[in-house]
């Protein structure tokens, strides 16, 4: 490794001055997740699941797409705007040096889940378990160039996202027909075992110094365009057993979120309501200023709902009229009203607490 420029060594000092544990300026941010989150990590591996081509990125400040699954910015471009921080590089990219390693990362992957055979058919994916392996190495580069109670101090300061579970129900139990666990399991029993695997994710993350987690659910899994067109009902009507699947799930992930929390003693885990966040504009999308919730902004077949979103796909004028910009992700407009929830959200849709209160809190530590 090169030696760093006294600039680098003067930046880094300046932002070690500035370095609060908990204070919401200068506050690192982490991400792990998949492509709800991914900020451009596949690009740098041999996967079909990219979003490195138009019109992905049209309405991002460089009109250029940047593997974000969104026509502008995703939920963790609109977190770090909060947090008064530039936009987090994915971790495999190459610019992740000096400075910019303070202020975080992003190890999302899209097409990974909480097991990890699901999204086989990407292959070359990032998988929850390497996204925790990185993260031990993450600290390990920092460690080198800040020391290791500094670095602690850091991470444990940090906001961290977390957006898994999704993946498990369409690209695995409902890929096909007959999938290997849908034979192997029954749906309550299979979300059961989503549930465990995903507290012992999120028990590693806390050993690895993760005091403060944000932890997503799913949202409304049978109401995206993709399922609308593959297993929705005439009239447009949502996907019944997806809906079964994230009525299942989305309670039993925030009971074991208060069970972790009672079991380490601090509310370091969040639960974040998106299935209700996204119901509020599905169910009445007028009211939020959308068009639709049914048809995707970028696609093709019924709502825009089959396939890739490509230069070939049909392509909406207005993006902020469509509360979904391909067949499975929210548009940027929906997801900065996903943060604006997540900032001053009730407890229907933030527990224990939203994000403005967490920012006060830890503004007094």
């Amino acid at each position: 490794m090169a030696p760093h420029s006294f600039v680098d060594v003067l930046v880094i000092v300046l932002a070690l001055a500035s370095l609060s544990p908990r204070a919401k300026a200068g506050r690192s941010f982490f991400v792990f997740g998949d492509s709800l989150v991914d900020n451009g990590n596949n690009n740098y591996l041999a996967t079909t699941a990219r979003a490195d081509a138009y019109p992905y990125g049209i309405d991002f400040p460089t009109h250029r797409p940047t593997g974000r699954f969104s026509n502008g910015l995703n939920i963790p471009d609109y977190i770090s705007k909060q947090l008064g921080s530039e936009f987090l590089l994915p971790y495999l990219s190459p610019e992740l040096n000096s400075r910019r390693l303070l202020d975080g990362a992003n190890f999302a992957s899209a097409g990974i889940g909480i097991l990890n055979d699901t999204g086989i058919q990407f292959i070359n994916i990032i998988r929850m378990f390497r996204q925790l392996e990185y993260f031990e190495e993450y600290q390990k580069r920092v460690a080198a160039l800040i020391g290791a109670q500094k670095t602690t101090q850091l991470v444990n300061g940090a906001l961290v996202l977390v957006t898994v579970g999704g993946n498990d129900f369409v690209n695995n139990y409902y890929l096909v027909p007959f999938s290997a666990r849908s034979r192997q399991y029954a749906l309550p029993d299979y979300v059961k075992v989503l549930i465990v695997e995903y507290r012992k994710l999120l028990l590693r993350l806390h050993e690895l110094g993760a005091r403060r987690v944000l932890v997503t659910g799913t949202g409304p899994l049978g109401c995206v365009p993709a399922e609308l067109a593959m297993r929705g009902s005439s009239g447009g009507q949502c996907s019944a057993e997806l809906q079964r699947a994230a009525a299942l799930y989305n309670p039993q992930l925030l009971q074991m979120i208060k069970g972790l929390n009672a079991q380490v003693g601090s509310n370091v885990f969040v639960a974040v309501n998106t299935q209700q966040m996204h119901n509020d504009f599905v169910s009445n999308p007028q009211a939020f200023g959308f068009e639709t919730s049914k048809v995707a902004c970028c696609g093709q077949g019924p709502y825009n709902g089959l396939g890739l979103c490509t230069e070939a796909s049909n392509l909406c004028s207005n993006r902020d009229a469509y509360a979904f910009w391909d067949a499975f992700h929210p548009s940027q407009k929906a997801n900065g009203m996903i943060v604006k929830q997540m900032l001053s959200g009730s407890t229907k849709y933030m527990y224990p607490m939203n994000l403005t209160t967490i920012f006060e809190l830890d503004s007094r530590t």
